[in-house]
C-alpha cells in the first residue's frame, strides 16, 4: 500500500477540460484547486498521479458509437455544440475529455489494487452528459463509463453511486433507471430552481430498478445543517442494498456562492474543510 493514502490526480492535461475564461465551467478550476491545496500542506501529505488519456473502447461500454465519433469530429473541426446548444465544442476537446474519463478509469484501478485505497479526480464527475449527446457542460459521463467498465472488466455489478454536486445527476440516473444493480443516492438542489430540473422524491427508478434509486431535493439555499439530516437517509439506503463498491461525486458546484446555484452546502475540500473529513479521516 502507498505511503499516502490519498492519490490525487494533477496536471496541465486535467485542466484542460474547460470552456474557455469567464465560462462556469472555465479552465481555472484546476489552478484553483492546486492553489488551495499546497497554502493548506495538503500536497504534503497525498501522492499525486498524472492524468491519463483512455482509448475509444471503455468510452462505448457507455457511450454510443455515434456520440462518439461526433465528438471526435467536433474536436478537430474546433466549434459546434456537441447537444443542444449548452455544450461547445472547442479543438482539443475529445482530448481533454478523454483524459478525464482515463484519470477516473486509473483511479478505479488503483483502488481496486488495493495500493491507493483512496483517489481524489479535481476535474470529473461530468454527471449530466448522456449515453448519445453532451449535457450541462459535461462531455463524456466518467461516472457512466466508470459504472460499466467495472462490469466488464471486474465483474462487480452491485454498485452504489452517490452524488452530492448541488445538480441532480440526471445522466446516471436515467441511464440506470432500470437497473436493480446500481443503487442511485443524490442530493440536489430542487429541480423546480436549478437545471436540469429533475431528480424529484418520487423518482424512485422504474421496472426492476424501481425502489433501487433514492432521489433527496433540497430547497435553495440548504445549509450544512440541512445536509447532515438528510445524510444518514443516504447512509442506510446504501448500506441496506450491500453494494459491492461505493463510488461518490462530489463536484464544484456545491461550493459556497456558487455562480451556479444557489445550494450552500460545500462539496470540495478547497473551500471547505467538511470534505477534509472524507479525504483525510
Amino acid at each position: 500500500m502507498s505511503e499516502n493514502p490519498v492519490t490525487i490526480y494533477y496536471g496541465e492535461s486535467l485542466g484542460r477540460y474547460g470552456f474557455g475564461d469567464g465560462h462556469p465551467f472555465g479552465p481555472d478550476r484546476i489552478e484553483a484547486f492546486w492553489r488551495e491545496t499546497v497554502k493548506r500542506g495538503l500536497d504534503k501529505q497525498v501522492t499525486i498521479a498524472t492524468p491519463q488519456q483512455c482509448e475509444e473502447s471503455p468510452l462505448l461500454a457507455f457511450h454510443t458509437e455515434r456520440y462518439v465519433n461526433l465528438v471526435k469530429r467536433q474536436s478537430t473541426a474546433g466549434g459546434g455544440y456537441l447537444d443542444q446548444g449548452d455544450t461547445p465544442a472547442f479543438a482539443g476537446v475529445y482530448e481533454a475529455a478523454t483524459t478525464v474519463v482515463g484519470s477516473v478509469l486509473a483511479g478505479m484501478n488503483q483502488m481496486l489494487s488495493g495500493d491507493h485505497p483512496k483517489v481524489f479526480v479535481p476535474i470529473a464527475g461530468l454527471h449530466h452528459a448522456k449515453r448519445d449527446s453532451a449535457a450541462g457542460f459535461c462531455v463524456f459521463n466518467d461516472a457512466g463509463v466508470m459504472i460499466e467498465n467495472l462490469r466488464l472488466t471486474q465483474g462487480i455489478s452491485r454498485i452504489a453511486y452517490v452524488d452530492i454536486d448541488a445538480h441532480h445527476g440526471d445522466g446516471v440516473f436515467y441511464a440506470f433507471e432500470s437497473d436493480p444493480d446500481l443503487i442511485f443516492a443524490d442530493i440536489h438542489e430542487d429541480g423546480r430552481y436549478l437545471y436540469p430540473g429533475t431528480g424529484a422524491v418520487e423518482e424512485r427508478g422504474k421496472g426492476a430498478g424501481r425502489g433501487r434509486k433514492l432521489n433527496l431535493p433540497l430547497p435553495p439555499l440548504a445549509d450544512d445543517e440541512m445536509f447532515h439530516k438528510v445524510w444518514p437517509m443516504v447512509e442506510e439506503f446504501v448500506r441496506q442494498a450491500k453494494p459491492e463498491l461505493h463510488w461518490s461525486v462530489s463536484d464544484l458546484d456545491h461550493r459556497q456562492m456558487s455562480t451556479c446555484c444557489a445550494c450552500r452546502r460545500c462539496g470540495t475540500f478547497l473551500l471547505a474543510p467538511s470534505l477534509v473529513t472524507v479525504l483525510w479521516p
